[in-house]
């Protein structure tokens, strides 16, 4: 019952979530942790870090992650839990591939047609609308902690964002060697 619950929820995922795979983290924290209660807040958190820092997309790593950590949590073993990996990830991965197989030759017969330019003008904003979540959803306790529980952990998170953002944004400093001078001054900072 587990893996179909997990195969139907990655599979509406993988067919709702546009925007790419930061796009889609809102709604598979939403079905994960809030709806199903297959994983914690905290569990959501690290899998989201390790699939940033994994190499392929970060939704499928995430989808990865989270099949295997929500049939672990579900009381299965480790080989078990290996199989609700490739379940979530095949299930997210599956929608796109048979639409893309399906209009891959419409799309290009009708890319320049007014009808086509509006759906797209139209799906932008609603990209937009789900990457703002997904950093919305990021932007808790667990990933900043809090000036109650600790300031100084606190201070450094918001100064730590606050450096990626400026050095990426208007800097343009490469994104993959910010992460590592935010995981340095992590472990310089706060070990």
């Amino acid at each position: 019952m587990l893996f179909l619950k997990l195969f139907y929820t990655f599979f509406i995922i993988g067919l709702f979530g546009f925007g790419g795979g930061y796009g889609m983290l809102s709604l598979i924290q939403t079905e994960t942790v809030m709806h199903h209660h297959w994983l914690t807040t905290a569990e959501f958190t690290n899998i989201v870090a390790i699939s940033q820092m994994t190499p392929g997309p970060v939704g499928i790593n995430t989808a990865t992650y989270c099949g295997y950590v929500a049939v672990h949590n579900g009381g299965y073993g480790g080989y078990v839990s290996i199989l609700g990996s490739a379940m979530a990830t095949f299930a997210l991965v599956l929608p796109s591939l048979i639409l893309m197989i399906l209009i891959s030759k419409m799309f290009m017969k009708y890319m320049n047609t007014p009808l086509v330019k509006s759906v797209f003008s139209g799906l932008r904003p609603a990209v937009v609308g789900l990457l703002a979540a997904a950093t919305l959803l990021l932007c808790n306790g667990e990933n900043f902690s809090t000036p109650e529980i600790n300031l100084w952990q606190f201070i450094i998170s918001i100064f730590l964002f606050a450096a990626t953002f400026i050095g990426t944004m208007f800097m343009k400093i490469n994104p993959i060697k910010m992460i590592c001078y935010a995981a340095i001054a992590g472990l310089v900072l706060l070990y």
